[in-house]
């Protein structure tokens, strides 16, 4: 299998100023499902650093206060508990817009002070487009005597509240505020990947090109800046240790670090006309598929993203489109609600009249009948590609805030058939069908050992399967609820149409506010990434 043929080579890459490596090979990947398993994980990771080893962060939001088990330790114990043993704690969160706008300005603001006293240093970042967020969710460990020893996470879940949650889907204790459908302790559904190898190295470029930029912290905002220098901020990023050798090969995974920064003044160094491989990696890869496009979202909206399917699936008259998504947007109200509304509705739309048939979408629920957010990044293509980071599919994210991802391709072909499902000769591989498979079980109410699999692998079957335990469901909530409830967690999405008065604003706030557009001028004429 040519990596070519699925990875960004240098030139398409298009950032020649940055020093991140094209891809890494010799890595294990491992997905971490869900919040709890993630940090759980990250608990046992950094407890095992001692003084000289590093542990840089960069995140959305980070609430101090948020219990990475049951009995603790919080985010800001683990992270300050480490600083005081001598490990090196950096970090960069998102100085993030007001709490008056639902945001977390101050959450932010005392985790960074939390770790700072400790004797860490963790930085306000505001190094962003106006209305943009750095929205990279990465931690990177390393231990320069034990560099085998070297892990780093990248994906969905961010430091903060009611992201620890497992797959019984009973939401956090500690919860942030959403619609009103989601209840008190809002189900979340997320993937977070571990990684070893060389692409911990990689990884600790990218937090270093961040960390070492001249740019002013807050460059976006000069009030803010005032207002920082008043309150004593940290607004000077302090030296950082040189940077270990990459950690040896441990693995048979190769890794592609995806990342989207945007066209910005001043410029960033390490991308002076930003950088748009996550849109880039995900168009070659989409446009290799054949046969199955999986895909988990938070948004799955953009008529520019959805024209990337749409094109596939008309080119392609075998392929299927799987996206699992929310029932509703994280908020409610009469502003707020019909631009999250808008945004999808087009991009679905713009699917099903490619391929009529042949996109399936569907919401997800636990036992209970609770909808569960779904916050995770993941795309799985023909059982070969497989993706999972901090972006969503919309113009946002491909173009506007700061994103990080991860491409997998997996030197493991999977032994189960169909051997090669797309017929293009790369074969299945071990990592993409397992990570699909896994993401299945759960929805389906499947054995989670892959006892029941048979009309998972293939791809039409698994279409059918889907389809019939959503229908299922649905048939069983539509006759009242009567009998046993079906198996599954699935149900078909149902894709809300607004009126034509509502539209006539919804749509421009939609492209304006929620989902910009970041890319230079020259790019946007031109329809490219």
């Amino acid at each position: 299998m040519p990596l070519q043929d699925w990875f960004l080579t240098a030139p398409e890459r298009a950032n020649p100023v940055s020093e991140l490596p094209v891809w890494t090979s010799g890595n294990l990947a491992e997905p971490l499902i869900h919040g709890a398993a993630y940090f759980d994980r990250l608990v046992t990771e950094v407890d095992g650093l001692g003084a000289g080893d590093h542990l840089f962060f960069a995140d959305w939001r980070g609430d101090p206060d948020e219990r990475l088990r049951p009995d603790g330790p919080t985010i800001s114990q683990l992270f300050a508990r480490a600083a005081q043993r001598g490990v090196v704690v950096k970090g960069l969160i998102w100085r993030s817009h007001l709490d008056v706008l639902s945001y977390s300005h101050q959450e932010n603001r005392n985790l960074s002070e939390a770790i700072s006293a400790a004797g860490g240093e963790v930085l306000l970042d505001q190094r962003v487009r106006r209305g943009g967020s750095h929205h990279q969710k990465l931690v990177v460990l390393r231990r320069p005597a034990a560099p085998e020893q070297d892990i780093a996470f990248v994906g969905g879940i961010d430091l903060c509240h009611s992201r620890r949650d497992d797959d019984a889907h009973h939401g956090d204790p500690q919860a942030v505020r959403m619609a009103a459908a989601y209840g008190d302790h809002p189900p979340w559904h997320d993937v977070q990947l571990a990684l070893r190898g060389p692409v911990v190295g990689a990884l600790d470029t990218t937090f270093r090109e961040r960390w070492t930029d001249p740019m002013p912290l807050d460059s976006e905002n000069p009030l803010a800046y005032l207002r920082d220098r008043l309150r004593g901020a940290d607004l000077t990023a302090g030296p950082l240790p040189d940077q270990p050798a990459d950690p040896p090969a441990c693995g048979p995974h190769h890794v592609q670090v995806l990342r989207t920064y945007p066209a910005v003044r001043p410029r960033y160094a390490f991308a002076p006309d930003g950088e748009r491989t996550v849109a880039r990696g995900y168009t070659k890869a989409v446009r290799r598929a054949r046969r199955l496009i999986y895909l988990e979202d938070q948004y799955l909206w953009s008529a520019e993203v959805a024209e990337l399917f749409a094109a596939a699936l008309r080119d392609n008259p075998d392929l299927h489109l799987v996206a699992v998504v929310p029932r509703h947007p994280d908020v409610d109200g009469r502003l707020a609600l019909p631009p999250n509304t808008v945004g999808r509705e087009q991009a679905l739309a713009l699917c099903e009249q490619a391929a009529a048939g042949r996109v399936h979408v569907f919401d997800a629920e636990n036992h209970a009948g609770t909808p569960v957010y779904v916050h995770a990044k993941v795309c799985v293509v023909d059982d070969v590609w497989a993706c999972v980071g901090s972006d969503n599919f919309n113009r946002r994210s491909w173009t506007h805030d700061s994103e990080l991802s991860c491409a997998v391709l997996d030197d493991t072909a999977d032994e189960r058939p169909p051997h090669d499902p797309a017929g293009q000769g790369d074969g299945a591989r071990r990592f993409a069908r397992e990570l699909r498979l896994r993401l299945l079980r759960e929805h389906l109410d499947r054995d989670p050992t892959g006892g029941d699999d048979a009309d998972l692998v293939d791809p039409d079957d698994a279409v059918a399967a889907i389809t019939a335990a959503a229908e299922a469901l649905q048939h069983w909530y539509d006759g009242g609820q009567v009998g046993p409830r079906p198996p599954g967690r699935l149900r078909p999405h149902r894709a809300r149409r607004l009126p034509w008065w509502t539209r006539a604003w919804a749509l421009p706030a939609y492209r304006l506010v929620y989902d910009p557009d970041g890319r230079p001028l020259r790019a946007r004429r031109s329809g490219t990434w």
